[in-house]
């Protein structure tokens, strides 16, 4: 079985991101990129600066375009370095004309062969503005879509996906991060959409994971956020919660293999 993580962030170096990979018996990552990089910081004040930037994107502000040309490259660059090991999902800006991300996601998600879109990003309040890239999935034979699951996205930010997944049924949605603090409502969310997923990284309660998993067995994903998690600390937390299995083979690749084709 391969065991893949559903989600991380472009590391500096790429090695030492692969390092983790093989430390935690990981075959494969999904891939973001990223502006921030807190592997960088050696103080407090560095990582302060490295989570501004964090703080600044995931609130959905757009930064500068040299500042997302500088990740893209990145990006780019670690996708090159190791196809075998990371899985590339391209984040489409949601600030573009809905025709611009039609195109956007024709050009360099399907035309470079990638395997999803992610991790979207909208402002808090205003999870509605992904719903052009929904249907530009839904146009491309349902391509997998990553939304940021934790703050500072909203309970109602939650109810706006599980609405907007009834609208695509052919998307398979990721709620990333078992969707921070309102995980019970998006367990409860995610239930009740058959193209609905949660993604389960960076959980800091673990019968959280086991409720989750007990729930959606089957649409429940293993995944680190690394930098900002773990990969070793965040399968052990999957299998500390599950016996080995079916249930387990899926949350820690099966699923996440059969969304972007390599099952």
């Amino acid at each position: 079985m391969m065991i893949i993580d559903a989600h991380s962030h472009v590391h500096d170096p790429v090695d030492a991101h692969v390092g983790l990979l093989d430390e935690a018996g990981v075959d494969r990552a999904v891939l973001f990129s990223t502006r921030p990089h807190p592997e960088r910081a050696g103080d407090l004040a560095s990582l302060r600066r490295e989570m501004a930037i964090l703080e600044e994107a995931i609130g959905g502000r757009v930064g500068s375009a040299e500042g997302h040309r500088r990740a893209w490259r990145e990006w780019d660059a670690a996708l090159a370095a190791r196809p075998e090991r990371f899985i590339g999902f391209l984040s489409v800006p949601l600030d573009l004309e809905p025709e611009r991300i039609a195109a956007t996601v024709e050009r360099e998600v399907v035309g470079r062969g990638l395997h999803g879109i992610g991790e979207l990003t909208p402002p808090p309040g205003r999870a509605a503005m992904i719903e052009p890239v929904l249907r530009a999935a839904a146009d491309h034979g349902g391509l997998p879509v990553v939304v940021h699951g934790s703050a500072p996205t909203t309970a109602a930010d939650v109810r706006t996906l599980s609405a907007l997944a009834g609208r695509y049924p052919r998307v398979p949605l990721v709620v990333s991060q078992l969707g921070g603090t309102n995980w019970m409502e998006a367990v409860e969310l995610v239930r009740d959409n058959s193209n609905m997923y949660l993604e389960l990284s960076t959980a800091n309660i673990v019968f959280a994971v086991r409720l989750a998993i007990k729930e959606i067995p089957d649409r429940t994903l293993f995944g680190s956020d690394a930098p900002y998690g773990d990969p070793v600390l965040a399968r052990a937390m999957v299998e500390r919660v599950t016996s080995p299995g079916e249930v387990r083979d899926r949350v820690l690749g099966g699923t996440i293999a059969e969304l972007v084709g390599l099952a």
